[in-house]
């Protein structure tokens, strides 16, 4: 264990970077901030790289256990400052711990292999959102979510933020539209082997209450300004809609994101 002071150490440096998805990219790694997200990690196996924590804390009892999982991965660990903490985590406030990962990514041909239930999000662009859908997704026992087209990074800071620890539990893929769509048809019967759920604010579509819910199950939702692509909603087997009662015309991403989960799980409570 290492005490650093400094704001241009060059590992308190490299940390930083990861607020960048061109680094996060460049290293394959991103950052996780707080002890009850970091804890989660690792109890669900994952190994910090790099622990950076508020000098001090490292008789409590919580941080004894990260420091001891990531020494016994060959991680790096570090007591620092508040400054310190702050330049990583780029918030005045920040908390006690940070660590970094390592990124994890699921092929598409895992996903048809898998089945289960997943989240097809369509060039999402909102961290916050993504990371609540993460949380969603896990909430309802589902697979993971599948980043489709120009999305924001699956590991920014702001959606691990938001997931709340779920990005740990659930799986995540990125994929072009076309490999997407080429994975779902597949070749000689080896595609997706479900329903393609996709939401639209067409007339035409169907109340989510009344849709066919079934397993597996591919749950596409759209940009949060366009909604789906054209070529995405043709490819799915059900478009639905959600009433909407008041001057409103639409629901968060996330929020809508987050019925249609719980529609499916109560079809399908098993």
């Amino acid at each position: 264990m290492r005490q650093i002071q400094s704001l241009t150490n060059p590992t308190i440096k490299a940390l930083r970077a990861l607020q960048l998805r061109k680094y996060r990219r460049q290293s394959k790694l991103f950052l996780a901030e707080g002890m009850r997200v970091v804890l989660a990690a690792v109890d669900l196996g994952w190994a910090p790289r790099h622990l950076v924590f508020l000098a001090g804390k490292e008789n409590d009892a919580a941080m004894q256990k990260l420091i001891a999982h990531t020494e016994a991965a060959g991680g790096a660990c570090f007591a620092v400052n508040r400054a310190v903490l702050a330049k990583i985590s780029r918030k005045d406030n920040p908390q006690t711990v940070v660590a970094s990962f390592a990124e994890s990514w699921v092929s598409l041909p895992e996903i048809v292999q898998q089945g289960g239930v997943w989240v097809g999000l369509d060039r999402v662009r909102d961290p916050g959102n993504l990371g609540t859908i993460m949380r969603s997704v896990d909430a309802v026992g589902g697979s993971g979510v599948v980043l489709i087209g120009d999305c924001v990074d699956g590991f920014a800071v702001e959606a691990v933020r938001a997931s709340m620890g779920a990005c740990f539990h659930v799986q995540l893929a990125e994929a072009s539209e076309a490999a997407f769509l080429d994975a779902m048809r597949g070749r000689q019967g080896q595609g997706w082997r479900g329903a393609i759920i996709g939401t639209a604010l067409d007339a035409d579509a169907v109340d989510y209450r009344r849709a066919r819910w079934a397993t597996p199950l591919m749950l596409l939702m759209g940009n949060e300004a366009s909604g789906l692509s054209p070529a995405l909603a043709d490819a799915t087997t059900q478009l639905i809609r959600i009433p909407m009662l008041g001057r409103s015309d639409s629901l968060n991403l996330a929020v809508a994101t987050g019925i249609a989960l719980y529609e499916h799980l109560r079809h399908n409570p098993d």
